[in-house]
């Protein structure tokens, strides 16, 4: 199939040429304005459909509280803040984006969620969480993030740095099919084209691979197949205690 995969994604990159040349010359990035308010719908439609999951998953987290119940949480890409309603009450969040546009509705999220404190907001991206101090935070979220990043195992390295010991990471995450579906051929072959549509998304990312290489000393992980569009199936969630 890999012939026939190379083959037909050539054709879909002939297809995204304009795309392509958008990008090149740095028009693209107006998309990145108009992107957070398509985002924001998509989450309506993402967290109806995946909130027996989502609660399923969040319910794990007072587990990682200090003494007094507390939980100091940095979620990284935290768009439209469509994790908050899960978190449990007097959570101090931390709130990353390398995305500006996205913090209209992020404050419409917060003002929704007042059993919260909100920290700050950073504009950061996954692999440079500098101005996070090391061992500082007690749980890390990412939820449909390490898909879109660049270095995916830097990003999981900067995650462990700053937890402290006995935090966990907790992830819900898209991923690559496997590998003798049509699902398969059609996430390579379609990657061209939906990485304009989502931003950076990248669809066949085997994203366990580097949870499973990256030190953490225990990891949970649940390989589902959501109720969503065809090429988003594939789904992992769970949680890796540093």
């Amino acid at each position: 199939m890999s012939l026939l995969i190379r083959l037909c994604t050539l054709v879909v990159n002939v297809f995204c040429l304009p795309l392509h040349l958008l990008e090149a010359v740095g028009l693209y990035k107006i998309y990145k304005h108009f992107f957070p308010k398509i985002l924001y719908n998509i989450t309506k439609q993402y967290n109806r459909k995946m909130r027996v999951n989502k609660a399923e998953l969040f319910d794990q987290l007072p587990e990682f509280a200090r003494p007094g119940g507390q939980v100091t949480l940095l979620e990284i890409g935290c768009g439209t803040g469509a994790n908050f309603e899960f978190y449990p009450p007097g959570s101090k969040v931390i709130c990353t984006d390398p995305n500006p546009n996205f913090q209209k509705y992020l404050k419409t999220s917060m003002d929704k969620n007042d059993h919260l404190v909100y920290e700050r907001f950073l504009m950061l991206s996954g692999e440079d969480l500098s101005p996070v101090r090391d061992a500082s935070v007690d749980v890390v979220v990412c939820t449909l993030v390490l898909c879109t990043v660049d270095d995916v195992q830097r990003t999981v390295c900067e995650i462990h740095r700053v937890l402290k010991p006995g935090g966990a990471f907790f992830f819900m995450e898209h991923v690559v099919a496997d590998t003798s579906t049509w699902m398969y051929f059609l996430q390579h072959v379609l990657q061209p084209l939906w990485y304009y549509f989502g931003d950076g998304c990248r669809l066949p990312q085997p994203t366990w691979k580097y949870l499973e290489s990256a030190g953490f000393s225990e990891l949970k992980i649940r390989h589902i197949m959501a109720p969503l569009f065809y090429l988003i199936k594939p789904h992992i969630t769970g949680y890796a205690v540093k």
